[in-house]
């Protein structure tokens, strides 16, 4: 009985919003896919359709699970803090080895093709993106993760890990919409204008990115909607504090 009065209520609308969610993010997994398979052959690795695992890739990666990584505060409410942790980071690790192979293969692709690399928006965004998200993930992973951080240094990064969380999370989003504009304007060309079937689904596709993007982040942004301290992770906080800085609870 005691447990489970301790344990936090879960906000009523909170659930339909985090099950619309993952119903959009795997509707836009299964239609990158779709549109991959129906208008770009598919994919393989060693072949010419190799440069079709870059999108595939980014979109499970940098998009879906990334903002699964990020709603993970919002769905366990009342599991250990530690645990809630390590999946948090988990999924950044999985989002990153799947990006980094969209990432490979797109580069592998040029080379053999004798593409220019980097001269695109798209590409420029991309990397840049890239590189936020694995400096995003081992500072978060040096500061809550590795036991070396003081509680005082952690409490005053914890803001700006959230803020640059949500600020990557909304650039991955953004550049794939670029990328896919990009993509239908190489294949298509004028024809992107008279309505092609693929140009269609593609666009569908885009509004579905970023309706995805805008419900994580309202989910995200609610207030109410955050995950509670529980009573045990604030003393061990404080236990912490007291054996990396020296102070006691009462010196506050």
């Amino acid at each position: 009985m005691e447990s489970r009065a301790s344990m936090a209520p879960t906000p009523g609308a909170l659930p339909y919003y985090v099950a619309f969610s993952q119903l959009l993010g795997l509707t836009v997994v299964a239609m990158t896919g779709a549109w991959l398979g129906l208008y770009r052959g598919g994919i393989a690795w060693e072949s010419a359709l190799q440069f079709n695992v870059h999108p595939l890739c980014m979109v499970i990666g940098l998009v879906f699970l990334q903002g699964d990584a990020l709603l993970v505060y919002r769905v366990f409410r009342n599991e250990a803090k530690r645990t809630t942790k390590v999946l948090h980071g988990l999924l950044h690790v999985f989002a990153f080895i799947i990006a980094l192979v969209g990432l490979v293969a797109v580069f592998d692709y040029h080379r053999k093709n004798g593409y220019a690399d980097l001269y695109s928006l798209h590409s420029w965004c991309g990397i840049l993106v890239f590189v936020l998200y694995f400096l995003q993930w081992l500072v978060g992973f040096s500061f809550f993760l590795f036991p070396g951080a003081s509680f005082s240094l952690r409490s005053r990064y914890r803001p700006q890990h959230v803020f640059f969380g949500a600020t990557i999370f909304l650039l991955s989003v953004g550049t794939a919409l670029l990328g896919l504009k990009e993509a239908l304007l190489f294949k298509l060309g004028t024809k992107y204008s008279t309505f092609e079937p693929e140009g269609v689904l593609a666009n569908i596709l885009g509004l579905l990115l970023a309706g995805f993007g805008v419900v994580v982040l309202y989910v995200l942004t609610r207030a109410e909607w955050k995950r509670p301290p529980q009573a045990e992770e604030q003393a061990l906080s404080m236990d912490f504090k007291t054996l990396t800085e020296g102070d006691s609870p009462g010196s506050q």
